[in-house]
């Protein structure tokens, strides 16, 4: 990721406990958010309670270093080293009012020191912590054991999947999303409601193509920028199958393209292709685009921009490049596995090998000398999250599916980008896609990211979520 993840740390305490375990709580805690890659904003142990908020006054304080500080923090860690103060906690986020994820987190208690001055009572503290949030509704997240010690892997799970839900949480409130081009008439299933992605705070800026291949007539030859990005495609992928008259023409679309997502400040974008650009024009996009995806800058076909906020969230949560594919085919009679296909425009680092090739599909109508700039191969095996977002307007709401699955090695011959998958209860998975009407595209990205993406989407977008477990 460009920046850490920052989080504000809110260290409970209470004056019928150990002050003693708030104070080597909070510094255990910020060791741990270092080592785990976190930066942390956090009272100083000379601030309020040691460091600690037990007090109306502490409350304030606290609120106020937060709120200092706003700019930069992702979510609120509340960890109780003791029982804590409920109403300190819920004070000071409702004074803080940043609107961030919230993970409550107890500490363990130790058989042998259960004796007064020695015991935490974490454990029914974080009961009344959690009561006293939901009364001030105000949402937050837990972590997967009731009590954890910092100190373990658990712990450590727990923070970096809350961190990917920060991510997504900040990353798509605000997000400035490029729609180029018209939908094809004939993909009624990429129709989505702009109000109500702005509704949750996802704007969508439109460019007509029109403008697009006006402006990338009149770049220059001699343009040093027009040169740069040539260069910049030929050194992506391998084009020695690829007439320099095609590189000449992606370049040109290509530096519109950058220029354009500079000016509007965009985090991704969603792009016409079939067949506009293949007639009037002689390329495909799909390099160019998997060049943005590769620099973290998501990019879908079809002008399917519902599936690029399912690209985005992948993206924030994994810190990794996110790909729009098909569920395309089934793969022999095996009920959990299928093929993930496109023709292709997937980010490069998701293929074990991968070069610039033309559009075999279409290319019998439009012509193969039109069809230049895919990116194709085959996607590495392992682990991946997928992830698809949908406006219903029926019901006026935003709502989502998610899941994790295997990329394998099984045999499969064909063109495009492709790879086998294999999802455990995957039949299921198909009934709740084909159901709710769902769309026929889905994003993924390597990586295991399904609950921190669920946690984002229902407990902090107020999205309706489906998230498969097989």
């Amino acid at each position: 990721m460009a920046s850490k993840t920052t989080l504000g740390v809110l260290v409970g305490t209470r004056g019928f406990f150990p002050a003693s375990l708030a104070h080597e709580g909070r510094k255990t805690i910020l060791r741990v958010l270092a080592e785990e890659g976190f930066d942390a904003v956090c009272l100083g142990p000379r601030e309020a309670t040691g460091g600690a908020v037990e007090t109306l006054a502490d409350a304030r304080a606290c609120a106020a270093l937060l709120k200092k500080h706003a700019d930069r923090i992702d979510g609120i860690l509340v960890t109780l080293p003791n029982f804590g103060d409920e109403k300190a906690v819920a004070n000071t986020l409702r004074f803080a009012d940043l609107g961030v994820p919230v993970l409550v987190h107890a500490w363990p208690d130790e058989p042998k020191k259960m004796a007064m001055g020695a015991r935490r009572d974490s454990f029914c503290g974080k009961m009344s912590v959690a009561n006293n949030l939901a009364q001030y509704d105000i949402a937050f997240s837990l972590t997967d054991l009731h009590t954890v010690a910092p100190d373990t892997k658990a712990f450590r799970a727990d923070l970096a999947r809350f961190g990917a839900t920060c991510r997504v949480v900040r990353g798509l409130r605000g997000a400035r999303l490029g729609a180029i081009g018209a939908r094809t008439g004939p993909f009624n299933t990429v129709r989505f409601s702009e109000k109500l992605l702005e509704a949750a705070g996802i704007s969508v800026e439109t460019l007509d193509l029109s403008e697009v291949l006006g402006k990338a007539a009149r770049l220059k030859e001699s343009d040093p920028a027009l040169r740069a990005k040539l260069q910049a495609i030929r050194r992506y992928t391998d084009t020695s199958a690829i007439p320099a008259v095609g590189l000449e023409r992606m370049a040109r679309f290509g530096l519109v393209l950058d220029r354009w997502v500079k000016e509007m400040d965009l985090v991704g974008t969603a792009i016409q292709c079939w067949t506009a650009l293949e007639e009037f024009y002689g390329i495909v996009p799909c390099t160019l685009m998997s060049m943005m995806s590769e620099g973290l800058l998501p990019s879908a076909c079809e002008v399917d921009v519902t599936g690029l906020v399912g690209m985005l969230a992948l993206r924030l949560a994994t810190g990794s490049p996110a790909a729009l594919v098909d569920w395309n085919n089934n793969y022999g009679d095996d009920p959990d596995k299928a093929v993930l296909f496109h023709c292709s425009n997937l980010p490069k680092s998701l293929f074990k090998k991968h070069k610039m090739d033309v559009q075999e599909i279409i290319a019998g109508s439009v012509g193969e000398e039109n069809t230049c700039g895919t990116i194709v191969g085959r996607l590495k095996a392992g682990p991946f999250t997928f992830c698809r977002v949908d406006t219903f307007d029926p019901a006026g709401e935003i709502r989502a599916y998610v899941g994790e699955g295997r990329l394998t090695n099984d045999p499969l011959q064909t063109f495009g980008g492709y790879g086998v998958v294999e999802i455990p209860g995957l039949q299921a998975l198909l009934q709740v896609i084909c159901t709710l009407g769902f769309e026929h595209h889905v994003a993924l990205a390597l990586g295991q990211a399904a609950r921190a993406i669920e946690d984002a989407f229902d407990t902090y977008l107020g999205w309706e979520v489906y998230r498969h477990v097989g």
